[in-house]
């Protein structure tokens, strides 16, 4: 009986042997090839999470309105560096604001041509607000500009219980070149002007006087100023060579917006839901397209003209 018993276990091992020894080469095999095939996978099923981390290259040039950055200074070189790798890697911000973009573009760019203000200023508008028109931040700041509301009034936007006109992309675009100008005339250069648009002009010219000095990128700052021009930077060179960043967008991807008519009134309208069906749209859409409205009414005792954009089918 125990010599039967053990015959048992003994062809028992082997069969297990057999097994494992299957198992482990099948095992080995797979594990062999399996770089081979999850690269090949990879190429077949586009993810963002296929991504492989790189460290950035820093361009070799780079300008703000026309003025050279030191990228040759240590210095400038790492702080650039740091901007541009938390905005190429914050994916979904990054990809949400190259989607607003083209929407947004067509009202704040003619403005700044006519006013005389460079191009890259837009960059400094994304680095404010996203683009979200009703953008609000922690210090009371409120849109595509990030006004605060005794700047906001000192370039006559109107603000009260029915109206917030930061929240209009014309007529804050306007204020914002009014400010940048004058920041021009009193800094002398443009990186100066975009740096007060953060720290306000009496801020940055009490430092500027203290340290000896205008240029930006040689002055000890506070850490959100010191940042800001960087950052603008960034943007400016993710969104102007996006592949070169891993963004890949096609026209049909980006928002757009839709087309208007715009109606003038110089009067006071006790009911909005109802102006904007008498325009054949809703209370909803009224708004989207007019961001300035924050009310029901709108009370207009001194014959202010106001100009709503009205959807066009």
């Amino acid at each position: 009986m125990l010599e039967y018993l053990l015959r048992k276990i003994a062809q028992v091992a082997v069969v297990i042997a057999i097994g494992f020894g299957i198992f482990f080469a099948i095992g080995s095999k797979k594990i062999e090839h399996s770089p081979e095939s999850v690269k090949y996978r990879y190429k077949e099923v586009r993810s963002p999470f296929d991504n492989k981390i790189y460290a950035l290259k820093i361009p070799e040039k780079m300008d703000f309105a026309g003025e050279d950055v030191p990228l040759n200074e240590t210095d400038v070189r790492e702080r650039l560096d740091r901007e541009l790798l938390i905005n190429a890697y914050w994916h979904s911000q990054t990809l949400y604001i190259m989607k607003q973009y083209s929407k947004q573009i067509k009202f704040i760019e003619p403005i700044l041509e006519r006013n005389g203000i460079p191009h890259d200023f837009i960059y400094l508008c994304i680095a404010e607000s996203g683009l979200q028109y009703n953008a609000l931040s922690g210090s009371g700041a409120v849109g595509l500009w990030q006004f605060m509301k005794p700047t906001a009034q000192k370039y006559d936007l109107l603000i009260n219980e029915e109206v917030d006109e930061r929240m209009n992309y014309e007529m804050a675009t306007e204020a914002a070149c009014k400010y940048l100008k004058e920041g021009k005339d009193r800094f002398g250069n443009w990186t100066m002007a975009a740096a007060s648009f953060n720290m306000g002009m009496d801020g940055l010219d009490k430092v500027s006087r203290i340290q000896g000095t205008k240029n930006y990128f040689h002055l000890y700052l506070n850490k959100e100023t010191s940042r800001y021009i960087y950052r603008i930077l960034a943007i400016k060179e993710i969104l102007n060579n996006p592949t070169k960043y891993g963004f890949f967008l096609e026209s049909d991807d980006l928002y757009s917006s839709n087309d208007y008519k715009t109606i003038t009134v110089d009067s006071s309208i006790h009911n909005l839901p109802e102006f904007a069906k008498s325009h054949g749209t809703s209370y909803k859409i009224l708004r989207v397209m007019n961001p300035w409205m924050i009310g029901y009414s709108l009370t207009n005792n001194n014959g202010r003209k106001f100009e709503f954009k009205i959807p066009v089918d």
